[in-house]
């Protein structure tokens, strides 16, 4: 099992996807203000990573407050929480995983709860139970996902949407892919670089291998050829925001995928679980896309690639339209159009 990330009675302790494949180190975190820079700065990242990351650095915060009273307490957590609000605005499961932890301390009080320690260990559980919920969730995405995969199937992802970008494990477009493995069906993978920051030549290709999966990793610019040489039978990548229409926001280029996929008639799914889903939008149309630092596009670590001065659009994501997508998949089941009819049940229960 990857641990992504997991909590430590002495802070939050996050393999820094920076530095993959080439060096697997960890990093031991011990502040809200350390956790939400490591969000910022993508040594953690995707969105159900994102979110159990907040969730313990939160938790890990509101722990150390040297404070005497629940009411003083609570100054300090609503600070720790718009700390951590302020990280990174597309992937919604980020303010999910904020405002259950703003549940729990108000469930705390609710019941009655008068002694600080106390509602420091409910959300520390909270916390805790938010990074279970999440390799729970992605167990059943993948067993659902799985069927979906014909056996011999080779599967073309982008981004990287595995372990690494959820609490551990199994991840969602590639948990997909490790529940049609786990099923019994024979299954490879082409791998998108993903430029700007190649989290599928680095992280998904990495973390294939480590399955033993076969991986194949292409530029982006290749995918359009491959599906035109008949080499992909199905596309799966995951997603940071779904809006209540079934438009997804997902890495830069999956829109592009998207419109090459409908063109060679291949299936289209979007894997992730029913926290992705902002029912409070409507539409793609809604979901903030985070501009990022241009040196992400001029530079590969520190060998600069573009002229000195140039000016640079680096959106980090893309919206993918309903009609483009075959399915949903989430840990509920498998959505289908009409997305605002099939999201609403399956987040609503």
């Amino acid at each position: 099992m990857i641990k992504t990330v997991e909590w430590t009675e002495e802070g939050v302790r996050m393999i820094d996807q920076r530095l993959l494949p080439t060096e697997e180190k960890y990093l031991l975190l011990r502040s809200c203000d350390e956790v939400a820079e490591a969000i910022k700065l993508m040594v953690v990242r995707g969105a159900p990573a994102i979110g159990v990351s907040a969730a313990m650095g939160i938790a890990l915060s509101t722990k150390q407050a040297a404070v005497s009273s629940v009411a003083d307490l609570e100054e300090d957590f609503d600070y720790f929480c718009d700390m951590m609000s302020r990280t990174r605005p597309t992937a919604v499961n980020l303010f999910w995983a904020i405002e259950r932890m703003r549940d729990a301390f108000r469930r705390a009080k609710a019941d009655g709860a008068t002694q600080v320690d106390e509602v420091k260990r409910q959300l520390v559980e909270e916390a805790k139970e938010i990074f279970r919920a999440d390799i729970e969730s992605n167990r059943a995405l993948g067993r659902f996902g799985g069927e979906l995969i014909p056996d011999g199937a080779t599967v073309l992802t982008h981004c990287n949407a595995g372990a690494l970008a959820t609490a551990g494990d199994y991840g969602t477009a590639l948990g997909v892919i490790r529940g049609a493995r786990d099923a019994g069906k024979r299954v490879a993978v082409i791998a998108d670089e993903t430029r700007p920051f190649l989290q599928g030549a680095r992280l998904t290709a990495w973390e294939l291998q480590k399955d033993e999966i076969p991986v194949t990793v292409i530029t982006d610019n290749m995918a359009g050829h491959v599906m035109k040489q008949g080499t992909v039978d199905v596309v799966v990548v995951g997603a940071d925001r779904i809006a209540a229409n079934g438009d997804a926001a997902n890495k830069i280029g999956t829109y592009m995928v998207a419109v090459l996929a409908r063109e060679h008639q291949i299936p289209f799914y979007v894997a992730a679980p029913v926290s992705t889903v902002d029912l409070k939008i409507p539409s793609g149309e809604g979901i903030p896309i985070e501009e990022r630092d241009a040196r992400e596009v001029t530079h590969i670590r520190e060998q600069r690639l573009s002229p000195e001065g140039v000016a640079v659009h680096n959106p980090a994501f893309d919206v993918t339209p309903n009609e483009f997508i075959a399915a949903i998949i989430t840990d509920r089941g498998v959505a289908r159009a009409p997305y605002t009819e099939s999201l609403r049940r399956m987040v609503e229960g």
